[in-house]
């Protein structure tokens, strides 16, 4: 990602960069990504209640499905949780249907919600082109064209200045990407502990195939026979059962075999995204990684996810240590639960 936007001869950029500087909240980052959306649809002019729209859309995946934080000052979070509730929209719906689902929304609190970011956003995104400029003024300076500002503002709708249009045309990924790279520092820096924030600000269009994890362990199966399920105690077979993310993928946010385990069909699907209990799971779940490891450690040595257990400090070729294991898996379940994922019942 670019730490910088591209130089250019026909728009102040340096005031454009300025809007990032001193940032408390994640309003003019998703502000910046509605007005890209349009301009990527071609658009000079963009209506206010779409743009909103945007921002809920763009960050819907981050809050709902990742229970990414935000930070207590910023209210999209809390906007994005209470809009899934009141419009019935799933955490993992694709991002033109949010969309489309609050532009033509007729619900007078969704209404409420999306018009509470004109109260601070249109207006004092626009600060750094008038410095210390009442919410009136900016209105009418930007409508003058005065210090060449990114749109005119208007009531109920912006619209792009022809140079802007051009400029942010251009350069349109190396924008996104230096939103994109500011938007992870500063989410990073209120998640210290949870990984991988850069994969979890845009909803993956494809999730991976565990195709070559389940080939692991139906592996582990042939030699050792059936194994049961840790959740429901349930005989397991190939072919008979689900490969599942002991942590949720949507905490953990990668595939690596040290995390993933044979489970009843029916189990995974109830357990959607909730955590293990480890006073009651852990045992098992590690009773089936050694059985997993030792088994390759005598027929396959060389199998390359064996590999995955190097990325959590664990040499398996040494065998796998409880203890350590434990001290890995604690940490990361605790963090989850702390972001607001919810424990097994």
């Amino acid at each position: 990602m670019t730490h910088t936007f591209p130089i250019s001869n026909t728009v102040p950029v340096h005031r454009l960069a300025a809007c990032f500087n001193n940032t408390s909240a994640t309003y003019k980052f998703y502000w910046l990504l509605a007005i890209l959306d349009g301009i990527q649809d071609g658009r000079k002019e963009l209506d206010k209640h779409e743009l909103f729209a945007s921002m809920i859309a763009n960050a819907w995946y981050t809050v709902n499905y990742f229970n990414v934080s935000f930070g207590q000052q910023d209210l999209i979070q809390d906007a994005v949780r209470q809009i899934k509730e009141i419009e019935g929209i799933t955490i993992d719906a694709p991002k033109p249907l949010i969309k489309s689902r609050l532009v033509e929304t007729d619900n007078p609190l969704t209404h409420k919600l999306l018009f509470h970011f004109d109260k601070q956003v249109p207006h004092w995104f626009l600060s750094p082109w008038y410095p210390k400029s009442e919410r009136n003024a900016i209105y009418q300076y930007s409508q003058e064209g005065l210090n060449e500002p990114m749109y005119h503002l208007h009531k109920d709708r912006i619209v792009i200045q022809d140079e802007w249009f051009e400029y942010l045309g251009q350069h349109l990924r190396i924008v996104k990407d230096y939103v994109y790279w500011n938007l992870t520092l500063f989410l990073q820096a209120r998640n210290p502990n949870v990984p991988d924030i850069p994969g979890k600000l845009i909803k993956p269009a494809i999730r991976n195939s565990l195709l070559k994890q389940r080939k692991f362990w139906d592996f582990v199966i042939d030699i050792n026979g059936p194994i049961n399920c840790i959740y429901t105690g349930k005989t397991l077979d190939k072919k008979q059962y689900h490969v599942e993310h002991f942590i949720p993928y949507s905490f953990v946010s990668h595939d690596q075999i040290w995390n993933l385990i044979p489970c009843d069909n029916s189990f995974n699907i109830s357990k959607s995204n909730k955590l293990p209990l480890l006073n009651k799971h852990f045992e098992a779940f590690y009773a089936l990684q050694e059985l997993a490891i030792n088994t390759y450690i005598q027929a396959k040595p060389n199998e390359k996810l064996l590999e995955d257990y190097f990325y959590i400090g664990t040499n398996w070729r040494e065998g796998l240590s409880k203890d350590k294991f434990y001290d890995v898996i604690n940490p990361l379940v605790t963090i989850a639960a702390n972001n607001g994922f919810e424990f097994l019942g």
